[in-house]
């Protein structure tokens, strides 16, 4: 690269922690070390024109687990496990809010649903059958009963009778949500550079060599933020899990408010602006997505446009305006990954597509690392 003298002096010489990717985690740890150090220079290092992965494209739930889908974790992890899942989950979202405010977020507690197709009728019975062992699992996080049954008041079709409300979740906007952590992290002094990708760093005593696709550079500790990209750095224990969604056209007089779960959080869609926004479908096929391109397939498209026609907009003629996907990080665990890769290099990844919930508090525990 070209570099001047200043360039070299003000943005690579002299940087005390350098963090790869300025999604929430990285940024919120950056703001946790710019609080806790004021004097050290931080630099973000981000691959994308946006955050690349999930944070500038979730959807923007604040949630921490549909009924459903605590049930199912409860079937792959000890009872322990989930609450503090759970736990951790609720905590993050309760640091995200006071970190930013709620009106910077466009925090909105219109409260959460889960519903049940005609299809899953045993499923449904179980789920029902056990929101009162789930709301007493959890009572000591929330000090009331989390979960209750409500009649379809939104005119679904092709849905069970009852649906299961959860009145401490919420709606954000994401796209206000980023824009204020990237403004406050610039506005404490640190420095985010976009479209630089880290190819591989070289450990040492007191100090790691970075390599970039365009230049090198030194920094005094790494940490990696980069969640479903974590592959390399993780030895596979996180796996990359891409999510689509698509949003429709404006709708005029509609009647739905707050976030909506189906089949274990696999499905998911809310209203913003006027419009519903539906994704999810990655269990119709695993292998597909699993991986850290972006696109969409036919199959995911169809099934999210049969969920939108024919259960949650059956009296409408919808329209789409816009299609994409994230790229979010899974592993055979949901419980995140904060360690010391080796002496300079920490890790904050595996969210296990609660980034929004858990992204602010998984920062601030790797900051908390070095």
């Amino acid at each position: 690269m070209n570099f001047s003298y200043w360039e070299l002096k003000n943005w690579f010489s002299g940087i005390d922690y350098t963090i790869v990717g300025s999604g929430i985690v990285g940024l919120h740890c950056a703001i946790s070390l710019k609080e806790r150090f004021p004097e050290k220079k931080i630099l973000i290092l981000e691959k994308g024109i946006l955050p690349q992965g999930a944070s500038t494209k979730n959807a923007g739930f604040a949630c921490f687990g549909s009924m459903s889908e605590i049930i199912d974790d409860l079937k792959t992890h000890s009872e322990d496990e989930v609450i503090q899942l759970v736990q951790k989950r609720w905590q993050g979202l309760q640091l995200l809010r006071k970190n930013l405010g709620d009106t910077a977020i466009d925090f909105k507690p219109f409260g959460g649903y889960e519903i049940f197709l005609k299809d899953t009728e045993s499923w449904y019975n179980e789920c029902l059958q056990k929101i009162p062992f789930v709301n007493e699992i959890l009572k000591p996080i929330f000090k009331t009963e989390v979960f209750n049954k409500e009649v379809d008041r939104f005119d679904f079709k092709n849905v069970e009778e009852y649906l299961i409300f959860n009145p401490f979740e919420a709606q954000i906007d994401t796209g206000k949500m980023m824009n204020a952590l990237l403004q406050k992290a610039v506005a404490m002094g640190v420095m985010i550079l976009n479209q630089v990708e880290v190819l591989g760093y070289a450990d040492s005593v007191d100090k790691v060599d970075v390599s970039t696709k365009d230049f090198n550079f030194k920094t005094k500790k790494l940490l990696f933020a980069t969640n479903g990209f974590a592959s390399k750095i993780t030895n596979n224990a996180v796996k990359p899990a891409r999510a689509q969604v698509l949003i429709t056209e404006p709708i005029e007089n509609l009647d739905i408010k707050g976030t909506f779960h189906i089949d274990k959080g696999y499905y998911y869609f809310r209203n913003i602006d006027n419009r519903i926004l539906l994704g999810g479908g990655r269990n119709l096929d695993f292998e597909s997505e699993t991986t850290t391109e972006f696109g969409l397939t036919e199959i995911i498209q169809n099934r999210l446009e049969v969920l939108l026609k024919e259960v949650i907009l059956p009296h409408h003629d919808v329209k789409i305006e816009h299609r994409w996907s994230g790229i979010m990080g899974m592993g055979s665990s949901k419980r995140p990954i904060v360690e010391q890769i080796s002496n300079n290099v920490y890790c904050g990844v595996r969210l296990g597509g609660m980034g929004v919930a858990i992204g602010s508090l998984i920062g601030k525990e790797l900051a908390d690392l070095v």
